[in-house]
């Protein structure tokens, strides 16, 4: 049992890392193609739409860019797909290994919904299908012809979708499940516009036709989309180690500012790219929203929290024989800074929002006591609370021997 806890975490790292590498590779390549085009030289005579001389790596490159494609199609084309798939199926991986695997700690919140483990991962994998089905539809309406009004109402529908995960979820979760939602739509245009109808128009090259105009059109409209999404996207995945973020009365109001966020950020590079006047007035916009967000965490304080009711696992650990001993080690040793009100100097709210001050607490999060103050000596920080050799070794022997009576 003790092992299987073990391998499991080592599992979750290793999809993590598949998950960060690939998204860099996503995210890297999308950056750069979009500055590309932005910042093209485009007076130019000839068939292409525009070029650009770059220097990297001791080496210089002649960049041209066609609207449909050269008078010759060449024999290799390089396709920037796999960047996109691989960070979705990881992401996805990451959201079965974490939060569907410990949907009772990570996914229910009982105060919230009190909703079964079934329930919790269907409502999880329905919601990212169904935001697609929505965003698809409004794109393949009358209002793909006026971005602007398209975009706005984009950013109603991740406004929503922000306050229903609240209303379902723990807060880490809802705005973990929110990433998801806005990356799904992103590598799902990938998927189903942007390559098919890549593939249509060198198909018609091809075959010697000449290729509808409206497939690049439909395309590049996603691709913006996708531009401006990507900023949120990666706040949101890294929301759930900050519960200033996600453990807040306001926390989906502070995820609708971010994209906001995501929006002045970008114009501000994507102006620069074309290599206009720079609009300042971003910057302060930014400045202005990041504030609000600030003043949005420390308005409400922590979410209100009623004591948690213990699941089937977690009574299984508080039975556990040792664990009258552990809770008092993680009493003594980690409640001053994981309590609903922190003591120690500095700590306003609990480190990633874990509370050990009860039974309740103490059982829920007993895989994790295991792995950073049994196994490993990440907790308590610098040992700063003094643990002791032995009382690390209780912890092991008291969840290691939950495992076996259980096995």
């Amino acid at each position: 049992m003790y092992d299987l806890a073990i391998m499991w975490d080592w599992l979750a790292f290793a999809v993590r890392w598949l998950h960060v590498i690939t998204a860099i590779a996503w995210i890297g390549s999308s950056f750069y193609f979009i500055a590309l085009d932005l910042g093209l030289n485009r007076n130019i005579h000839g068939p292409a739409d525009g070029e650009e001389w770059q220097v990297h790596g001791g080496g210089f490159y002649h960049i041209q860019k066609y609207l449909v494609a050269p008078e010759a199609m060449p024999e290799h084309l390089t396709w920037f797909k796999w960047e996109s798939y691989a960070t979705w199926l990881s992401g996805a991986a990451m959201l079965a290994v974490v939060y569907w695997a410990g949907s009772e700690l990570y996914l229910i919140d009982p105060n919230v919904a009190d909703l079964a483990a079934w329930q919790a991962i269907l409502i999880s994998a329905a919601s990212l299908a169904v935001g697609w089905v929505i965003y698809d539809a409004l794109c393949k309406s009358p209002l793909g012809e006026t971005p602007t009004t398209l975009m706005i109402l984009l950013f109603v529908l991740l406004v929503v979708m922000s306050w229903g995960y609240t209303q379902v979820f723990t807060g880490r979760a809802a705005l973990l499940h929110l990433g998801a939602f806005t990356a799904t739509i992103m590598t799902a245009n990938v998927f189903f516009i942007i390559m098919p109808n890549q593939r249509i128009v060198v198909a018609d090259l091809k075959a010697g036709r000449t290729p509808d105009a409206k497939y690049g059109k439909i395309a590049k409209l996603r691709s913006t989309h996708n531009n401006y999404l990507t900023l949120p996207v990666i706040f949101l995945m890294l929301s759930n180690h900050y519960p200033l973020a996600f453990a807040t009365e306001y926390n989906w109001i502070i995820a609708a500012l971010v994209f906001l966020m995501g929006v002045t950020i970008r114009h501000y590079f994507n102006t620069m790219h074309m290599k206009k006047k720079v609009p300042n007035w971003t910057i302060g916009a930014t400045v202005i929203l990041f504030i609000a967000i600030m003043w949005l965490s420390a308005l409400g304080g922590p979410q209100a929290e009623e004591e948690q009711a213990m699941g089937p696992v977690a009574t299984q650990y508080a039975q556990a024989p040792g664990f009258e001993r552990v809770e008092e080690i993680v009493l003594g040793r980690c409640s001053m800074c994981h309590a609903r009100e922190p003591f120690w100097p500095g700590i306003r709210w609990a480190p990633k929002g874990v509370h050990l001050e009860t039974t309740a607490d103490i059982a829920s999060y007993a895989r994790e006591i295991y792995l950073q103050a049994g196994v490993s000596h990440a907790m308590p920080p610098a040992n700063l609370s003094f643990i002791e050799a032995d009382e690390r070794a209780a912890i092991r022997g008291w969840y290691r021997g939950a495992g076996e009576e259980n096995s």
